[in-house]
């Protein structure tokens, strides 16, 4: 059966409740383990449980102000940023979305990001770069794959992921500098079997955050919102003009790996081969020349 706008949304809402039992699941695992190097296990699958739905409930509810927060986004001034806001209200009123808040982040790399989770409780922030680089044609493009991702709640998977593996990261490096203080103090070495296989834990908790990520967020979402937003604008050129501004702009925006994947677009340096393969693999945006491509075809 095909998928239809409102399959799409439900297979969102069913992946970030896989994200969050993911996510708990780790935490215990990683205080587990913790809790084995301190003979207490019990103790630390009880903090490792209760911090998980802490940290679980903080992304649902807040993941959009820290995500923010992060790159130091700010509101948009409505009459400073007079075509950000017309061009976004203008598509929202077409689609019968409402109005997300408009944020601005100052950074001379053009790029922008949704988040969120849901239309109700939303936002879109946009560099300045963007907006220098960018006309109007361009721009609208470029808002309107931020608000099908917006529409299709992807915004909320790809958010909640974002958060969750921040923590694991913050949780890792946390652990690593526990358990060589703890190695340090330990005279008798007696622990020395598990400080190695947590230490190992630890440092390979960032990759499987990592690849969480690339589970919970398909590439080909990106090849959709792509599409959407022809059809809520119906040029396709704009998008592609914006496509070839941005990606072709010297400067990366200093992204977190972290958070990489809820960008309009993230360069990646040019490879053949093998290494293109393997690059478009692990990548969490298609290449550029894909995503042109796929537009030109709707032409």
């Amino acid at each position: 059966m095909a998928a239809t706008p409102y399959t799409l949304i439900e297979n969102n809402k069913r992946r970030t409740f896989l994200i969050f039992a993911v996510f708990i699941l780790i935490f215990v695992v990683f205080f587990y383990a913790l809790g084995i190097m301190f003979e207490t296990p019990e103790t630390f699958i009880a903090i490792g449980f209760i911090s998980s739905l802490i940290g679980s409930f903080t992304s649902y509810f807040y993941s959009d102000k820290i995500v923010l927060s992060m790159y130091g986004a700010k509101p948009a001034d409505k009459n400073k940023y007079f075509d950000l806001y017309t061009i976004t209200e203008n598509l929202c009123i077409a689609q019968g979305l409402p109005m997300p808040k408009i944020y601005v982040i100052k950074d001379p790399s053009p790029n922008a990001f949704a988040t969120g989770r849901n239309p109700k409780n939303s936002a879109i922030a946009v560099t300045t770069g963007l907006l220098n680089i960018l006309d109007r044609s361009d721009l609208e493009g470029v808002i309107a794959h931020e608000l099908s991702h917006i529409k299709n709640y992807d915004i909320l998977v790809a958010t909640v992921a974002a958060v969750m593996a921040s923590i694991i990261a913050y949780a890792s490096e946390f652990a690593l500098r526990v358990v060589f203080l703890n190695k340090s103090d330990d005279k008798n070495n007696k622990n020395n079997v598990f400080l190695i296989i947590f230490a190992f834990l630890a440092i390979i908790l960032l990759p499987i955050a990592a690849s969480l990520i690339q589970l919970a967020i398909s590439r080909r979402r990106e090849f959709l919102a792509d599409s959407t937003a022809v059809l809520m604008t119906r040029n396709p050129n704009g998008l592609i003009s914006a496509l070839e501004k941005i990606s072709s702009y010297p400067r990366q925006f200093p992204a977190n790996p972290e958070t990489a994947h809820l960008f309009f677009h993230m360069n990646l340096k040019q490879t053949k081969g093998f290494l293109a393969n393997l690059q478009n693999l692990f990548s969490t945006h298609p290449p550029i020349e894909e995503r042109i491509k796929n537009l030109k075809n709707l032409m």
